[in-house]
């Protein structure tokens, strides 16, 4: 925790970007009975009934400092798609930056081996060595920034029927064009001095016979 705290104490640097990714699954659905459109003094309405049309996953992408996101939306969510979204970031999104520093939470895909199952070792090396990663710890993925970025786009975006891949790709992406063209950019006030107070029943326990005297 108190590592990935220290990652957002850092100033912002283009040669080091510091960028937060995480995922979330959406069920498309698709009414059946067609909805009535907002007409004066009567809100739109829609049938309870619906169509399930499967699920897509969206990868979030953001850079809190910058005010920067990107969603890429996929069929799936296996350690494949997510060695594509790492070379996205490489190639395509900070193809300029020495180094990217990477917050991520610990699901089992989301880790850099993963690029020796879809790249030869050669490049799955060069992509690798593009990266410093962060975990955040098991049961504490609220300290990646990008569940804020997930929060705000369900809410904005997600909260509706969307039936298909193709339209929830076009939903969001409008979604994302507004959100950077503001530049919105996470507020994060926690600190280290802040969880060292708050979720002190987390650290462990000291006996003054086990603790060791420093001089400052």
């Amino acid at each position: 925790m108190e590592d990935v705290l220290e990652v957002y104490t850092r100033p912002y640097d283009p040669e080091r970007p510091q960028v937060c990714v995480d995922e979330v699954s959406k069920q498309l659905v698709a009414d059946i009975t067609p909805p009535v459109p907002m007409q004066p003094g009567q809100p739109a309405r829609e049938d309870y009934e619906y169509e399930r049309c499967g699920t897509a996953n969206l990868f979030m992408i953001c850079e809190p400092l910058a005010g920067r996101r990107h969603v890429k939306v996929t069929d799936r969510r296996t350690s494949a798609d997510f060695a594509l979204v790492l070379r996205d970031l490489s190639d395509v999104h900070y193809p300029q930056a020495k180094k990217i520093v990477l917050v991520m939470d610990n699901l089992n895909t989301h880790k850099l081996s993963v690029l020796y199952q879809v790249f030869p070792p050669a490049e799955a090396r060069r992509i690798l060595e593009r990266f410093e990663v962060h975990h955040t710890p098991k049961h504490a993925s609220w300290l990646n920034m990008a569940e804020c970025e997930l929060s705000v786009l369900s809410r904005q975006c997600l909260d509706q029927r969307i039936d298909s891949s193709s339209r929830l790709t076009e939903e969001v992406g409008c979604w994302e064009r507004q959100r950077n063209a503001q530049q919105v950019r996470v507020d994060w006030r926690f600190t280290t001095a802040n969880a060292r107070i708050k979720l002190q029943r987390l650290y462990p326990l000291l006996s003054p016979t086990n603790t060791i005297e420093t001089d400052h």
